[in-house]
């Protein structure tokens, strides 16, 4: 009987390979092979090694995502302001909104006054404003038709008129800036 160097099987006297893990037990001469060292079955090639590692870190990065997106509050949560005292304040997802009455053609620039949105049309209008409960808000309106009619703006917070300007110029022009 010949003991596999690798994995200790008896395999027979004139076995090439052990009969149990495939071990070369001769070489080319047809000498057995002496192999004093024991290899476990964890010895796998780098490939396999990095495949694994990259296959760990993937799995962690999905496993964080998953946890990060399911814990973070919601966007309306996030319109919520907390006071000092630890009280939380809660307002309307999107408290703004800017009237526009005229019955003729305007444009006007409105909302928060790093990203105003540009809006043109005919008639009275009502838009509600992408803003914040704390956020400065912007209203930079003018007639588009020099009509003759009374143009008229409002902005409203939590349906409430908070400022408000009119012009019966032809080519009047209404510009609010309101800070809460």
């Amino acid at each position: 009987m010949v003991k596999c160097p690798r994995c200790g099987y008896d395999n027979s006297i004139n076995a090439v390979y052990c009969d149990n893990c495939a071990y070369r037990l001769t070489d080319h001469k047809g000498k057995y092979v002496k192999n004093t060292k024991r290899v476990n079955s964890w010895d796998i090639g780098i490939a396999k090694k990095i495949v694994i590692v990259l296959g760990i870190i993937i799995i962690a990065m999905l496993l964080f995502s998953f946890i990060y997106n399911n814990t973070q509050p919601s966007h309306n949560e996030t319109l919520n302001v907390i006071t000092d005292d630890g009280s939380v304040h809660k307002t309307a997802s999107y408290p703004y909104q800017a009237v526009i009455l005229y019955e003729g053609s305007w444009y006007a620039e409105m909302g928060n006054p790093n990203y105003l949105v540009k809006e043109s049309g005919y008639g009275p209008k009502t838009f509600t404003l992408d803003c914040a409960a704390w956020d400065r808000v912007a209203i930079d309106a003018q007639k588009y038709d020099y009509g003759e009619g009374e143009f008229k703006v409002q902005l409203l917070r939590n349906g409430e008129v908070v400022a408000e300007n009119s012009t019966t110029n032809a080519t009047g022009r209404i510009v609010i800036n309101y800070n809460y």
